[in-house]
């Protein structure tokens, strides 16, 4: 048994060939999930997008290891400690870096590379060999050969990757790194419908928002708009189903201002519908002290948004203001399938304070970034919605494909 290396992991041979990510791996889980999904969404999780989906989850798993290598994280593994522990043994910023190294340590130990005991303090992780690399170059030019469309999703990974360290030892904030002007070139080809990484999220938002919008819906609010490919796959996915008519204002909000100056543009095919509106709005304030009235809107809709709340329950209490008695919520999210368990947005995400950290609650919010289906449903039901209902039926897919991680999440306000 080798003591891992203070100077980073030992370099050894790609494995064969990808751990086994390969079409027919891929033909075979996209089968399982389609015959646990309703026919409205199957087309977004077959083979194609099943690959793309797990070639990039290996580039992460490579980036992870090569970021532990790059914060030179090895001797801090040299014997059992906590992510807290790790970062004062490694010298680096405890003011941001615990929740990265924690996911750090937790994907790897979840691959096998590092060892893990659990305790009522929390875990402990070790390296006891020497910790793999395998070069993601080489999965770039996979995912190249496959699906080019997705690799806007390798190139954030990569460019978040390349400057972790100095951001673990507090030399740069993440929101240097992620969101400097430079960067929005960046973002908007990967919040983009034609990266089907990310575009997944939108269709799966956009198929439960007709199939649960209200006949004469209304009222329609969007939160955290971004860069509009939600909007987009939204108003697409109305007017096919000949429901465009039925949305009486459409309000499309964002707090990025860069963001809520380009929508317009990136929206233009709408252009002359008098329902669609912009402006600016933060969900951490008041909704009504910034122009939405109570009781005024039919549907509170969102992509990816919520998880970044500050205070999720006061969040959720000003949809609940603002939503009709018998409105809808209905927000697609980035699902964590159990607690505990790590996702491969989270490499990235983690550089912000937005998303690590958040006030938390003991019952369903005992960290920053992603929520479990209990723990969606355990803050719905707190804020005072009922009909909690998820799509596709997450809990269940998970017991047969525990990384799907996509779902759409509704609630009615009584």
């Amino acid at each position: 048994m080798s003591a891992p290396s203070s100077a980073g992991p030992l370099s050894v041979p790609d494995p064969q060939p990808f751990l086994g990510i390969g079409p027919q791996e891929s033909e075979r889980v996209a089968a399982t999930v389609a015959r646990l999904l309703p026919p409205s969404l199957v087309p977004f999780f077959d083979a194609r997008f099943t690959r793309s989906d797990l070639l990039f989850d290996e580039y992460v798993y490579r980036l992870a290891v090569q970021v532990f290598a790059d914060a030179r994280l090895g001797a801090a593994v040299g014997q059992w400690g906590s992510a807290e522990d790790v970062v004062a043994r490694g010298g680096l910023d405890p003011r941001c870096s615990v929740v990265p190294v924690d996911w750090l340590l937790r994907h790897l130990a979840a691959r096998g590379v590092l060892a893990r005991q659990d305790g009522a303090a929390g875990p402990r992780f070790r390296a006891e060999r020497v910790v793999p690399a395998f070069d993601p170059a080489s999965v770039f030019a996979e995912q190249r050969r496959h699906d080019p469309s997705c690799l806007p999703a390798y190139v954030l990974a990569e460019t978040a990757a390349r400057d972790y360290p100095e951001f673990l030892l507090g030399k740069r904030s993440g929101e240097d790194i992620l969101l400097a002007p430079t960067r929005l070139a960046l973002w908007m080809r990967y919040f983009s419908n034609d990266n089907a990484l990310y575009a997944v999220n939108n269709h799966v938002g956009a198929a439960a928002l007709e199939a649960w919008m209200p006949p004469g819906a209304g009222a329609i609010l969007e939160l955290g708009g971004g860069l509009a490919s939600g909007t987009i796959a939204v108003l697409d996915r109305v007017a096919a189903a000949g429901r465009l008519g039925e949305v009486r204002t459409y309000r499309f909000t964002e707090l990025v201002p860069a963001f809520i100056r380009r929508a317009p543009r990136l929206l233009e095919r709408f252009a002359g519908a008098p329902f669609l509106t912009f402006a600016p709005l933060d969900m951490n304030l008041s909704f009504v002290e910034q122009g939405v009235a109570p009781e005024s809107v039919s549907i509170v809709y969102a992509v990816n948004t919520l998880h970044v709340a500050y205070d999720l329950a006061f969040t959720l209490g000003e949809i609940r203001r603002v939503l009709d008695p018998g409105g809808q919520l209905i927000v697609s999210e980035c699902v964590r399938p159990s607690l505990g368990q790590t996702l491969y947005p989270e490499l990235v995400f983690n550089l912000l304070e937005t998303f690590r950290a958040p006030r938390l609650h003991p019952g369903y919010r005992p960290n920053g970034g992603f929520l479990t289906p209990e723990q969606w449903t355990q803050a719905l039901k707190a804020a005072g919605f009922r009909d909690v209902r998820m799509l596709p039926d997450i809990a269940q897919i998970r017991a047969v494909v525990p990384i799907f991680s996509v779902a759409a999440i509704g609630a009615t306000r009584p």
